[in-house]
């Protein structure tokens, strides 16, 4: 079994090779007519092309012609705009049918760098797309196959001293932290034109979240626990957390760069919505397969466990059916683009006015996405919350909560279980969920009232800076990138907005808990080291007392590792007004049964 797990690996990491190389395969070269559907913006690119000698050059990588692409059409912009200083706009023509807007440069950008690739990669995809992604997948299983040759239950065989997983110290911990904060607040200003006021907001808030649990709170002498081994990170969890930190940069930001890496799915992509493949169909197909292949493993780790088995092919089936197929079918067949599971405030662009006016134009069904996902919102969240906690959605729906559970199982044991830590969560989670209510009302008023300004604020810039920081650095850059550094549900912790409204509803009236009996814990710490929402399990264990924490997503892990069955999953009503109190304890007498809180 051992050679199989070898091959597996080898075999993976060819593909993972291959698939890094393939940023750097292809070369680009700008001939013929360009992908830009506004006659306008084609001339004007095309003659800027034609100064700068872009248009019909030699073939260059993408590292050279994706930077000169940019700077030419800068340059038609410059050229628009300076006609209409001088001319006005021509008459019956919009303004920005005519003028080059920002937003559109990323998009011609990409249509042209598609449009304009040559080499091995475009020649013969399915070749290329087997040699990466199919040596990968076949790698991987491989790889999990042994493990099912094992006897079934949790054995805690080198959880912290394996290379890929033994998370990081305080020092190191706190320098990566402060860095990746600094890097994303620092490129935030550049994304936001060289505004510096969404950065120094940002900033404050973080200030007033410090102040709050570090003096108000008396947090400064409670140290975070170490979520981490003996010693560092391996070099091989450090590697881990760059590459997906690189990926996700390079995805969000400099989608231009991953061309090699996106006509590796195009074949897929025509052949399920009838166009080529964009930076966000390679990333959806992606996550597809990771959670497939990851979800095996888990099913291979947890199948002594019934209630596992099923809740990692529930996460299964909704990512490759509801966010991935369904979505992509209704494209070809020129229906919106709708993931039916995506919820606000997690799905923060619903309420767009682009994404609005979508799904009015789009006739009947476009009304019945509409009034579905609202419905979501005010029904279904809290009446299924009510019966079953927030596991329903977080631990057998999400998209997010499902890569989580399957690619970030190795790295569960990383989650910071400290006081301090859960007292950050507390304010960071419910912030950006003020945030995020507070940019949909503004993006409301504007919506209805055609005007994008409410007092100081501005409804464009709110929303851009939202989907910049939260939608993508922290959802993705830290809640995916962090995972093999500081554990797997770093987003769905600190930063989920419909997570935090979800754990609203299940703190204060739900039918959902942990129930324990405190009798037969053994205190061998299982339930608290695989808790990867940062509770300290075992605490509650020792006394007793139901676990009842708004950012437990029910995953049941921890029931599933206990040794003693200490640990229960239910849904009762009896108890609910008095669930929440600090400690409650069942102390059976001779004569009777009480409740002590």
């Amino acid at each position: 079994m051992e050679i199989i797990k070898k091959i597996g690996l080898t075999l993976f990491f060819i593909g993972l090779l291959l698939f890094t190389a393939c940023l750097h395969l292809s070369k680009f070269q700008m001939a013929g007519e360009l992908a830009v559907d506004n006659d306008v913006h084609r001339t004007a690119i095309t003659n800027a092309a034609a100064q700068s000698g872009l248009q019909g050059g030699e073939p260059q990588s993408i590292w050279t012609f994706a930077p000169r692409l940019k700077t030419t059409i800068k340059d038609a912009q410059s050229m628009l705009q300076a006609e209409v200083d001088a001319q006005g706009l021509p008459e019956g023509v919009a303004e920005w049918d005519y003028k080059i807007g920002d937003w559109k440069i990323k998009e011609y950008i990409s249509s042209i760098v598609s449009s304009s690739t040559a080499g091995p990669i475009s020649k013969s995809p399915w070749l290329w797309f087997f040699l990466t992604f199919g040596l990968g997948i076949i790698g991987g299983l491989l790889y999990i196959l042994p493990s099912f040759a094992k006897l079934p239950g949790i054995k805690n065989d080198h959880v912290y001293h394996r290379s890929y997983q033994r998370g990081l110290r305080l020092a190191p911990r706190a320098a990566v932290l402060s860095l990746t904060i600094a890097g994303v607040l620092g490129y935030g200003i550049i994304y936001m034109g060289g505004s510096w006021i969404w950065t120094a907001l940002t900033v404050a808030a973080g200030a007033i979240i410090l102040y709050l649990v570090m003096i108000q709170q008396d947090s400064a002498k409670n140290q975070p626990a170490r979520s981490a081994g003996p010693s560092i990170t391996g070099w091989f969890g450090i590697f881990t957390g760059i590459y997906l930190i690189g990926f996700y940069i390079l995805l969000y930001w400099a989608p231009s760069y991953i061309q090699g890496w996106i006509q590796l799915v195009n074949p897929i992509s025509e052949a399920l919505s009838g166009g080529p493949a964009s930076q966000w169909f390679l990333y959806g197909f992606m996550y597809t397969i990771i959670v497939i292949v990851m979800g095996i493993r888990m099913i291979a780790k947890y199948r002594h466990n019934t209630y596992q088995m099923i809740r990692t092919g529930s996460v299964m089936f909704f990512q490759t059916a509801f966010a991935f197929l369904i979505p992509e079918i209704m494209v070809r067949l020129n229906q919106p683009y709708y993931d039916f599971k995506n919820i606000w405030p997690l799905n923060y662009t619903f309420f767009f006015d682009w994404n609005l006016n979508k799904l009015l134009d789009s006739g009947g069904l476009g009304i019945f996405m509409l009034v579905w996902g609202i419905a979501l919102i005010v029904i279904a969240v809290p009446v299924i919350t009510y019966f079953f906690g927030k596991r329903w959605y977080c631990s057998w729906v999400c998209g997010c909560g499902g890569l989580a559970e399957t690619m970030g199982d190795p790295y569960r044991q990383l989650s910071d279980k400290s006081l301090r830590a859960w007292k950050i969560e507390r304010f960071t989670i419910h912030a950006v969920l003020v945030f995020a209510v507070v940019m949909t009302i503004l993006v409301l008023i504007s919506y209805f009232s055609g005007s994008a300004r409410l007092g100081f604020l501005n409804s464009e810039q709110v929303r851009t800076w939202y989907g910049f920081l939260i939608g993508s650095a922290f959802a993705g850059v830290v809640g995916t990138g962090f995972y093999p550094l500081m554990g797997n549900r770093m987003w769905c912790r600190f930063g989920c907005p419909l997570a935090a409204y979800l754990g609203l509803v299940q703190r204060f009236k739900s039918r959902f808990r942990i129930t324990v009996n405190g009798g037969q814990c053994i205190s061998c710490g299982n339930c608290s080291t695989y808790c990867e929402m940062g509770i300290d399990v075992r605490h509650y264990a020792q006394r007793g007392q139901d676990i009842v924490r708004s950012s437990c997503v029910g995953c049941g892990v921890c029931s599933a590792v206990c040794p003693r069955g200490v640990l229960r999953l239910e849904n009762a009503s009896g108890d609910i007004a008095t669930r929440t109190s600090e400690l409650r304890t069942i102390h059976i007498g001779e004569d009777e049964v009480t409740m002590l809180s």
